[in-house]
C-alpha cells in the first residue's frame, strides 16, 4: 500500500535509496575489460596523450617538444590563433589597453584588429548590453538559486524564445547570437548573484547597469560592487584573468562538448547551455573553488601557516586522504596537458602578488606560494606520475577573486564570461567545416540474455 502522507519527492528519494545498490551492480564494468580492449578512457592514452578527434585553427597548447623521435617535457606555451599568449598579454599592458575585446576580436576573426577595426567592435559590443524588455525580473529573478551555472543556463535558454531566427544556422546569424551572448553573460552572472544574495540570504538588491564607456572587466566590478566603485589594478587584474581563461585548445571538455552538440545542428542557445553545464563540473571549471576551500582548511588544520613542514606534512595528508575533502587531490596542482609550467598561471603569479600588496593580502599570498613551490615534491614522492606537476590557472585564480570581493557562487561563472568567447570561435567552426555527426564508438561488454515472461522472473 502506498503512504500518501510522504510527498512525490521524498518518495522517490526513498525508492532511490533502496534501489542505489542494484543499480551500481547493472551499471559497473570490470575495469580490466577497458584494458583488453584498448579503451582510450578520457580520450586519452596512458601517458595522457589526447586522442586526435579533430583539427582546429584558433588555439594550441604545447607541453612536450620531439628531441631524437622522442617526447620531451618542456615548458608550457600556449597560442591563440598563432599568437603566443605571453605576446598578446604583452601587447595590451605596454599599450595600456584592456585586452578581453581585442582578444575576443582576435579568436572570432581570426586576426588581430585595426585601430578602426577594434573601436568598431568595442563600440558595437558597448552598445548591445541589453537585455529584453522585463527579462531580469521575469527569468534572472525568478527561483533565486545558489547555483549560478544553472541560474545562467536558464537564462541562456530563456534567451532562445525571444529570438526570432534561432535556428538559422548561418554564419552571420550565429555570430549574431554569438557576440549577443558575449556581451550579456557578464550581466546574467551578476544579475543572478544579486537576486540569490538579496531573495536567500535576504541582503540588499543592487541592479546596476553596465556603462558603455567601460570595459567588460570594469563593468563586472560595477555590477557587482553596491557603490560601483574599483580601482585600476583591480580592474586590470580581472581582464587580465579574463583573457588568460577565454581559450584553451579544443580538447578541453566545455570546448568539445561544443563542438559535439554543434555537429548534430542544434542552435547555439543549446549549444552554449551543454557548455556551461560541462564548465560546472569540479573536475573543470569549479576548481579554483577548490582551491580556495582547500587553503582555508589548511590555516585551520596547520597552527602555523609560516612552518614549512607543518604544510608539507598537511599535504601529505591530503594525498592520504587525510584532510579536507579525502578525495586524495591538491587542488591547483597539475594538468591534463602542462607538465613543466601552465603558461597562464605563470603570467598570472605576478599580478596577483601586486593585487595582494595593494589589498594588504602579502601573507596570504605568500602562502599560496609556498605551497606552490613544495607541492610537486610532496606528489613526486607521494605518487608515480607520467609527467611534472605544476600550478595551473585555477591555484592563483580564487586566490585573485577572492582579494576582488568576489562571491565564490561567481566564480565558476567568471570564468564562463571568459570562454564563452572560446565556445563560440568552435562553434563557429564546427559549422564552417562540419562533415558529421560527432559519433565516437563504446564496446559492449553485456552478456546477451534469453527474455522471461514477467510470471516468470523471481528476486
Amino acid at each position: 500500500m502506498i503512504n500518501h502522507t510522504i510527498s512525490p519527492l521524498e518518495r522517490l528519494a526513498m525508492y532511490a535509496a533502496g534501489r542505489e545498490q542494484d543499480v551500481i551492480q547493472g551499471a559497473s564494468i570490470d575495469q580490466e575489460l577497458y584494458q583488453t580492449y584498448g579503451v582510450k578512457r578520457g580520450l586519452r592514452d596512458k601517458n595522457g596523450k589526447g586522442v586526435l578527434a579533430g583539427l582546429t585553427g584558433i588555439s594550441e597548447i604545447q607541453s612536450y617538444r620531439e628531441e631524437n623521435g622522442e617526447s620531451v617535457p618542456c615548458e608550457g606555451k600556449l597560442w591563440y590563433r598563432g599568437y603566443n599568449i605571453v605576446d598578446l598579454v604583452n601587447g595590451v599592458l605596454e599599450g595600456h589597453r584592456y585586452g578581453f575585446e581585442e582578444t575576443a576580436y582576435l579568436l572570432l576573426f581570426g586576426d588581430l584588429p585595426t585601430k578602426a577595426q577594434l573601436e568598431e567592435f568595442v563600440r558595437t559590443m558597448a552598445l548591445s548590453r541589453t537585455l529584453p524588455t522585463n527579462f531580469v525580473r521575469d527569468v534572472v529573478m525568478k527561483a533565486p538559486s545558489a547555483d549560478m551555472m544553472n541560474t545562467l543556463s536558464r537564462s541562456v535558454l530563456t534567451l532562445a524564445s525571444y529570438d526570432d531566427h534561432v535556428m538559422d544556422l548561418s554564419i552571420a546569424n550565429v555570430l549574431r547570437q554569438c557576440l549577443m551572448l558575449i556581451t550579456v553573460f557578464p550581466m546574467l552572472a551578476v544579475y543572478g548573484y544579486q537576486s540569490y544574495n538579496h531573495y536567500e540570504r535576504v541582503d540588499s538588491l543592487y541592479i546596476h547597469r553596465p556603462d558603455e564607456n567601460l570595459s567588460t572587466a570594469e563593468n563586472l566590478l560595477r555590477m557587482l560592487r553596491p557603490d560601483k566603485g574599483y580601482t585600476e589594478l583591480e580592474a586590470r587584474v580581472l581582464d587580465l584573468a579574463l583573457v588568460l581563461h577565454m581559450e584553451h585548445g579544443g580538447g578541453n571538455n566545455s570546448t568539445f562538448t561544443t563542438h559535439v552538440v554543434t555537429s548534430s545542428g542544434t542552435d547555439t542557445y543549446s549549444a552554449i547551455a551543454a557548455a556551461l553545464a560541462s564548465l560546472k563540473g569540479p573536475k573543470h571549471g569549479g576548481a579554483n573553488i577548490k582551491v580556495v576551500q582547500m587553503m582555508a582548511d589548511l590555516k585551520r588544520s596547520v597552527t602555523d601557516p609560516n612552518d614549512e613542514d607543518a604544510v608539507r606534512d598537511y599535504l601529505h595528508r591530503l594525498l592520504a586522504r587525510d584532510a579536507f575533502d579525502r578525495k586524495g587531490l591538491i587542488y591547483g596542482m597539475g594538468h591534463a596537458v602542462y607538465s613543466i609550467s601552465d603558461p597562464r598561471a605563470t603570467i598570472f603569479r605576478g599580478f596577483v602578488e601586486q593585487l595582494a600588496d595593494e589589498k594588504h593580502k602579502i601573507q596570504e599570498y605568500s602562502l599560496y606560494a609556498m605551497v606552490e613551490r613544495i607541492a610537486p615534491e610532496v606528489i613526486a614522492k607521494e605518487r608515480h606520475i607520467y609527467k611534472g606537476v605544476s600550478a595551473n590557472v585555477d591555484f592563483y585564480s580564487g586566490l585573485t577573486y577572492s582579494m576582488l570581493g568576489i562571491p565564490e557562487e561567481l566564480f565558476t561563472p567568471i570564468f564562463a564570461i571568459a570562454r564563452i568567447v572560446g565556445w563560440s570561435a568552435h562553434r563557429i567552426e564546427e559549422l564552417i567545416n562540419m562533415d558529421k555527426i560527432i559519433r565516437p564508438a563504446y564496446k559492449a561488454v553485456m552478456p546477451n540474455r534469453d527474455y522471461r515472461p514477467l510470471d516468470a522472473r523471481t528476486e
